[in-house]
């Protein structure tokens, strides 16, 4: 019996839109796992905290019981290794994206073996971020359309 195919599928969530579900559901085609991991960026000023997208996420694949959803602070293949992915799976929605997930991935299959899975973005999808949904929350605008239609997203007053 070959081991567990697990990837973790890595970002920072803030939220989950579409394009994101659209890659899980099509890396669950190749993959026998998928943990969704929320990295911590205390750098970056998030919209929403890790607990969250953490519980917004969780809500989203409460009854599949090949998706997990977890935080982490540590390097991203630290954290594969840790609990046993051997593969990052990535969404790419341009060229940019491209040349820096490659250059990612070479060096973490270098220093770990840890191979990267990229999947390019559906043509519906590439206009979609995490960043255009956060500027329309901030201002108070509907995301709905951008967002998976059964997580079920915190809005603020």
């Amino acid at each position: 019996m070959s081991p567990k195919k697990t990837a973790i599928f890595p970002g920072t969530f803030d939220p989950f839109t579409i394009g994101h579900l659209s890659i899980v559901k099509r890396g669950l085609e190749l993959l026998d796992e998928i943990i969704i991991a929320i990295g911590v960026n205390e750098a970056k000023s998030s919209y929403y905290t890790i607990d969250e997208r953490l519980e917004m996420i969780r809500s989203l694949f409460h009854d599949n019981d090949r998706i997990r959803v977890m935080s982490y602070n540590s390097l991203t293949v630290d954290f594969a290794a840790s609990v046993n992915a051997r593969f990052i799976l990535r969404g790419i929605r341009t060229v940019n994206d491209f040349e820096y997930e490659r250059t990612i991935a070479d060096v973490n299959r270098e220093m770990t073996g840890i191979e990267t899975i990229i999947l390019f973005t559906e043509p519906q999808h590439t206009h979609i971020s995490s960043t255009i949904v956060r500027e329309l929350l901030r201002y108070g605008k509907d995301p709905s359309e951008f967002v998976p239609r059964q997580m079920k997203l915190i809005i603020r007053k």
